[in-house]
C-alpha cells in the first residue's frame, strides 16, 4: 500500500471510529465545505453542503444509541499521482430488524400489501430463494384480482 493510500485509508477510518462514538465534530473533520453526500435514507436528491451534511448526523447518532450498529466490513483504497478513491462496506443496522422493521408501519398504507419475513434471506430474494417469492407473488396477485 502507498503513502497516499495509507493516509486515506487512516482518513476514513477515523472518520468511522468518530460515527461510531457519535462524535460530531470528528464525523465533521477534513470535510469540504462544499460537500455533497448521496446517502440511503432521504432525502434522494441528495445532501448539499456542511451544513446540511451536519444536520444528516444527530438523528443518525440517536438511532446507532438505541442500538444499531456502524462498521466497515471491507475497505479498499487506490490512490495516483492526481487522483484517488476508496471502495468501501459499511454494517449499519440494527441486528434484530434489519431489512423489515420500516416495512411494519407501511403495510396499513397499501391496500392488498401483506409483509413477508423470509427466514435466511438477503437483499436479493428473487435469486435466493425464487421459488418461495414466486409463491408469494402468486398469492398476492390472487388477493388483488378477488378485490376487484
Amino acid at each position: 500500500m502507498t503513502e497516499d493510500e495509507e493516509q486515506i485509508r487512516t482518513l476514513i477510518e477515523q472518520w468511522a471510529a468518530a460515527v461510531h462514538r457519535g462524535d460530531l465534530n470528528g464525523v465533521l473533520a477534513d470535510h469540504s465545505d462544499d460537500i455533497v453526500m448521496f446517502d440511503v435514507p432521504p432525502p434522494y436528491e441528495g445532501v448539499r453542503g456542511i451544513d446540511a451534511y451536519r444536520e444528516t448526523w444527530p438523528p443518525f447518532f440517536e438511532w446507532q444509541a438505541r442500538g444499531a450498529s456502524f462498521e466497515i466490513v471491507s475497505l479498499d483504497v487506490t490512490a495516483g499521482d492526481d487522483v484517488a478513491y476508496a471502495h468501501a462496506l459499511l454494517r449499519c443496522g440494527t441486528h434484530s430488524t434489519v431489512g423489515y422493521a420500516a416495512a411494519v408501519d407501511l403495510v396499513d398504507h397499501y391496500p392488498h400489501a401483506a409483509l413477508a419475513v423470509v427466514d435466511d434471506a438477503g437483499h436479493a430474494l428473487p435469486h435466493e430463494q425464487p421459488a418461495l417469492l414466486r409463491g408469494l407473488l402468486a398469492e398476492w396477485l390472487v388477493r388483488v384480482e378477488r378485490s376487484r
